[in-house]
């Protein structure tokens, strides 16, 4: 396409084969977009493409939806992002709807003949290492290799303090657990690798689990714990001996564990009662996790 459309907080700029997103730096801008900086989305990476009226009146809002499993960092947020926050969604002014329409009539004629399918690999690059960010008990840093837990004397359980800092390297690890710091309960929670290659989800309760880190008003704030939750799920991708890069044909999406749906479904339902997620998206996040059972 070889065009520029330049929207509040963010510029799309339309390649053959790509969309480049820039996010502005701007005291207005949401955090999580000034720390991305910038993203390339390939238009194989893309499900959908949406164009309706924005939020705040006197806009509209020009919505890529990506495929299921094609991008790591919305693959860690799981829905829990807000709106606001979303990177895929370019808020226009209104007068720009017309030419709004026109690139998204071109976006759709980009999609790839996957599109309605989830992604066998991650298609969009996670946010780079070294990454790190302070939770309520303890210091998180990823190195592209190695996750590093050190614990703090102020927050940290009992049980963390006996078990000592930990480092966990990525070939140890099945999947990453984020629930968002602006809901109760935030945690990031690694989940290592079982005898069966499958996560081990029985780890116990957060504050007591050396293997997760709990946020805290002020602690592990979403642009501060997403990009680093995002990164070592690419990595943990990467390292998968089984996928390699890719996933198994067949294996879609890692089939998440009935007890880790319903809690799921349970924070999707804390967003939606505290007004963070629409009726609609509520609907649909719901339906899409029961697919998983």
């Amino acid at each position: 396409m070889g065009d520029v459309l330049a929207g509040i907080h963010s510029t799309w700029e339309f390649d053959t084969d790509s969309v480049l997103i820039r996010f502005e730096r701007g005291i207005r801008t949401p955090k999580l977009f000034q720390v991305l900086g910038e993203r390339r989305i390939p238009y194989e990476a893309l499900s959908s493409v949406e164009l309706a009226p924005g939020s705040r009146k006197g806009t509209v809002v020009l919505h890529a939806v990506p495929r299921p499993g094609a991008d790591p960092l919305v693959e860690a947020a799981a829905g829990q992002l807000r709106q606001a926050a979303d990177p895929y969604r370019l808020v226009l002014p209104a007068e720009r709807e017309s030419l709004a329409a026109y690139y998204a009539g071109e976006l759709r004629s980009a999609l790839g003949p996957e599109a309605g399918e989830d992604a066998d690999r991650h298609l969009v690059a996670a946010p780079g290492a070294p990454l790190q960010f302070k939770a309520y008990d303890g210091k998180v840093s990823f190195d592209g290799k190695v996750v590093s837990f050190r614990w703090f004397w102020t927050g940290a359980s009992s049980a963390k303090w006996k078990a000592g800092d930990q480092t966990f390297p990525v070939s140890e690890l099945a999947d990453v657990e984020w629930r968002s710091p602006e809901i109760a309960g935030g945690h990031l929670r690694l989940l290592r690798r079982g005898p069966d290659g499958e996560p081990e989800r029985d780890q116990g309760p957060v504050d007591q689990d050396p293997a997760t880190v709990v946020f805290g008003p002020g602690y592990g704030l979403v642009h501060e714990s997403l990009p680093l939750a995002a990164a070592v799920l690419e990595a943990i991708h990467a390292s998968d001996p089984e996928e390699n890069g890719h996933r198994a044909p067949g294996r879609g999406k890692r089939r998440a564990a009935p007890a880790d749906i319903a809690e799921r479904i349970r924070h999707l339902g804390e967003l939606h009662r505290s007004g963070l997620v629409t009726d609609e998206e509520f609907t649909a996040k719901k339906r899409e996790l029961l697919a998983e059972l």
